[in-house]
């Protein structure tokens, strides 16, 4: 009797995680680049009533087979997986804030050095939970004090860096905004490919200052949430593949920032069955107290 109070407080822990869940998600509407969360559950802890056994059991093939008949304790967060779908696109109007139309992601985080990328050629090479590199989905651009591109974190967003005009793509690095002689440009412009330009003070030249790259991420799922936008690579990642965008990665659009992709009339309806739950569990308990309460008084 004593387990279905057991099972019922389970239904209560496992009901309030998966409403903080659901918290997490309406908090964040209105988050840039927000990926909503779902709790699933899964049932737990059994004890076997009685053992099956095939025909022919104890009784020398005079009786046929018996099912396992079992007894469940509870339920659990089985796992809490995330929606990776592109949000909506919204307007700004800024040239420096971008969204990718697709499922890549911007390559943040501190000076980890060049080519934090093992193997690069052509662009293209691998992330680790070594590299110190950090995944983001929302472009929020601008420069530091020494003119490198960073985010508005202040963390540096990694690309290749251009030389002459011509885009190095040796080398995972910082992208400088400014000129060689430590001048600012114009007006700094990023294309749908990532080419980053920008416009001389007097107007006359347009000059090719690097390009972003993007990370893609054979399976999103095992990134590891961080606060402020951020990503890291978890264990269970998979490859993670620095490139240059492409068709598969999506374009960087300039202008644009990625909403939340949480659906708030799901959210409604689950916080609602969630909470019906919660009160179905609280019952079991007071149904439970009660028939150890007649226990009790058979005593008196």
């Amino acid at each position: 009797m004593v387990g279905s109070m057991f099972a019922a407080v389970a239904g209560l822990k496992t009901h309030q995680n998966r409403m903080d869940v659901i918290s997490n998600n309406i908090a964040n509407i209105n988050t840039w680049g927000y990926k909503a969360q779902s709790a699933n559950f899964t049932d737990t802890l059994y004890h076997t009533q009685k053992t099956g056994q095939a025909n022919g059991g104890p009784a020398n093939g005079e009786l046929g087979g018996i099912n396992t008949s079992q007894i469940g304790y509870g339920v659990d967060i089985g796992s809490i997986s995330v929606n990776y779908t592109t949000g909506s696109r919204s307007l700004t109007g800024k040239a420096n804030e971008l969204m990718i139309d697709g499922p890549a992601f911007f390559i943040v985080g501190p000076w980890m050095g060049n080519s934090p990328a093992g193997g690069l050629q052509n662009g293209q090479g691998t992330l680790d939970a070594t590299s110190g590199a950090m995944l983001s989905r929302v472009g929020i651009l601008g420069k530091d004090s020494e003119g490198y591109l960073v985010d508005d974190s202040g963390y540096y967003v990694y690309g290749y860096a251009a030389q002459g005009g011509q885009i190095q793509y040796d080398q995972l690095t910082r992208i400088s905004l400014r000129d060689n002689n430590g001048q600012d440009y114009a007006s700094i412009t990023f294309q749908q490919d990532g080419t980053i330009t920008g416009v001389t003070l007097d107007g006359s030249n347009t000059v090719v200052l690097g390009k972003l790259a993007v990370a893609n991420v054979s399976n999103t799922n095992g990134l590891e949430k961080d606060g402020g936008y951020y990503y890291t690579i978890g264990p269970n990642a998979g490859t993670v593949t620095v490139m240059q965008t492409n068709n598969a990665t999506g374009n960087i659009l300039s202008g644009y920032l990625e909403m939340s992709n949480t659906n708030l009339a799901d959210e409604m309806a689950n916080m609602i069955i969630t909470q019906r739950g919660y009160q179905a569990n609280t019952k079991m308990i007071t149904v439970t107290d009660e028939m150890l309460q007649e226990l009790v008084n058979m005593k008196r």
